[in-house]
């Protein structure tokens, strides 16, 4: 079945079972790496996309929930190598990715929530990306990278 997708601002017809999810449509037939698979039960937040506005675990968002009208946002949808967006700034001057495997999660997490929240304190930007895994221990260094960009933009 054909199903169209707005991603990062494009409209995309892929085949697929509207019960596969939204990750593999993403990784597999856009070929968009940003997403990760983690988990695949919406426990580890690797694989976290902005679906209108909300972050999302794309590894159990089922095709046949969205629609023509959804806009969905990858962290290739956010800034380029050149000119990365400011919360990707503020990840890469703070070093907060180590290994990376979650930094896609993060950041789109981190962008949802100070879409909703631009002046967050400490404990806010904790409670907002506490869902989202790291093994590698970065967690210090990705709230500061949160209240880095949250201060950028007026925060």
């Amino acid at each position: 079945m054909s199903v169209t997708l707005n991603v990062n601002g494009k409209d995309h017809t892929v085949e697929a079972d509207p019960d596969s999810m939204l990750l593999y449509a993403l990784r597999d037939d856009l070929k968009l790496h940003g997403p990760k698979f983690g988990c695949g039960l919406s426990q580890c937040g690797a694989c976290t996309v902005i679906i209108d506005g909300a972050a999302t675990r794309s590894c159990v968002t089922p095709l046949s929930s969205l629609d023509k009208s959804s806009k969905i946002t990858t962290l290739e949808g956010l800034g380029t190598l050149e000119k990365p967006h400011p919360l990707q700034q503020a990840f890469i001057d703070e070093q907060a990715a180590q290994c990376g495997y979650c930094i896609s999660g993060m950041i789109m997490t981190a962008k949802a929530f100070l879409d909703e929240n631009p002046h967050p304190s400490r404990d806010d930007i904790k409670d907002a990306l506490n869902d989202n895994l790291c093994r590698c221990g970065t967690h210090m260094r990705i709230v500061r990278a949160v209240e880095r960009a949250a201060k950028a933009n007026g925060g």
